[in-house]
């Protein structure tokens, strides 16, 4: 049998799981999992996984990698169920899958290496998916207070922007419609001197073929002059952004150790909106970070409406030992939980307001799936009749079912 990988957490990962797939052939009957570490959740159902995988496949090797295997390698190495935990820079190297020490994870704040497989596209369940990923960067060199990233990634290090056109040109020849740009923090890209604007403009250039180029998670106060002109100015740079805002309360923003503002927020929006008015705006934000009030709280709640945001990725507050919030002052269990609800509350009736000034619309969407597409703002549309996934086609928006679009 071959190697199987399960994946937890970001673009990034399920990137990088495509990779190990490569890497790791050879190693009959495996299941790989590869973690997340950003929510005591996630590396909860990550344990739960490795329990279940063992049982349904006993005699399966299971191997567990990632982000919380690095940063909690002694706790996975003491589940009876995992033969081997490898690190975040081993999970990538050939060498560490052709056998060694049962746990193999170095010291990642060491670091200076960014892998960069070849892979021809993003594996579903059918074969190679339209989209494709790109990982420009990797690491984080910021020191948010809620933050466990960093010690499972290292610092920031990029990929030189060469190497960048290549996967994106091998990508484009295998088929793919649509590449992610995607990193820890890849508004941080940085090749000899060329930030992420001059790689968005280098990569459109250098592949004429490739019709759409989407960025993963961005961190606004970090992005530069020459991307927002590429956003103007680039019809195949797609109008969605994904937003590192985390909160709306200028006090909150400062004990997270974020570095922007409230106002900062709002005027990015704003600054890009005029650029690009068919822009929309997703963004991860935290319910319930240490300290916060009610009146802190609802400030987050009005900046959904203030950015105009359509999609929002809620977390609720989740102390990650070793970090400076989890020392802080925490919000009650049920006061978190419940600020995550509103927040989500607020996020639904946001993407319910966005789904209906679609309605009576015509869109560019790209097929995922003979039967799903998504539109140039990656809003999911439901197709009326099937279609060859990568294609490209303009529909009529019908309606909405609350979720995603429907064709007519």
């Amino acid at each position: 049998m071959s190697v199987d990988v399960v994946t937890f957490g970001c673009r990034l990962n399920a990137y990088e799981s495509e990779a190990i797939r490569g890497v790791a052939a050879g190693n009959d009957d495996t299941i790989v999992i590869n973690t997340c570490a950003v929510t005591g959740e996630a590396v909860r159902q990550a344990r739960q996984a490795v329990r279940r995988l063992k049982r349904e496949r006993p005699h399966a090797d299971i191997v567990v990698t990632g982000c919380a295997a690095q940063t909690e390698s002694a706790s996975f190495a003491a589940m009876p169920e995992v033969a081997r935990v490898l690190g975040n820079d081993e999970k990538l190297d050939a060498d560490a899958w052709r056998g060694g020490a049962r746990v193999a994870v170095g010291d990642i704040m060491a670091s200076r290496r960014i892998a960069a497989p070849l892979i021809d596209g993003n594996r579903g369940k059918t074969g190679l998916l339209p989209r494709g990923f790109v990982q420009v960067q990797n690491g984080c060199d910021h020191r948010c207070t809620f933050c466990i990233i960093p010690f499972g990634r290292g610092n920031s290090r990029s990929l030189p922007m060469a190497e960048v056109v290549t996967q994106a040109r091998r990508l484009v020849e295998h088929g793919v419609t649509e590449v992610v740009l995607t990193g820890v923090d890849i508004t941080s890209y940085d090749a000899d001197g060329a930030r992420l604007g001059a790689l968005v403009k280098r990569v459109l250039g250098d592949v004429p073929d490739l019709p759409r180029l989407r960025l993963s998670s961005i961190d606004s106060v970090e992005a530069d002059d020459d991307l927002l002109d590429a956003l103007a100015d680039e019809p195949r740079l797609m109008p969605h952004l994904h937003l590192s805002l985390q909160a709306g309360d200028d006090l909150v923003l400062k004990r997270m150790k974020r570095r922007h503002l409230r106002g900062d927020a709002v005027a990015f929006c704003g600054r890009v909106r005029a650029l690009r008015p068919d822009v929309a705006f997703g963004a991860d934000i935290i319910a319930g970070f240490p300290t916060e009030t009610e009146a802190m709280f609802e400030r987050s709640l009005a900046l959904v409406d203030e950015c105009g945001l359509t999609q929002l990725h809620v977390f609720p507050f989740s102390p990650r030992p070793g970090t400076p919030a989890a020392r802080m002052p925490q919000v009650a269990r049920d006061v978190v939980k419940d600020r995550a609800r509103r927040l989500r509350d607020k996020g639904e009736a946001a993407l319910r307001r966005h789904l209906e000034a679609q309605i009576g619309a015509r869109r560019r969407v790209m097929a995922e799936s003979p039967v799903l597409a998504r539109t140039e703002q990656f809003t999911p549309v439901k197709l009326g009749a099937s279609c060859p996934p990568g294609a490209l086609l303009e529909v009529a928006i019908a309606g909405h079912d609350g979720r995603q679009l429907i064709a007519a």
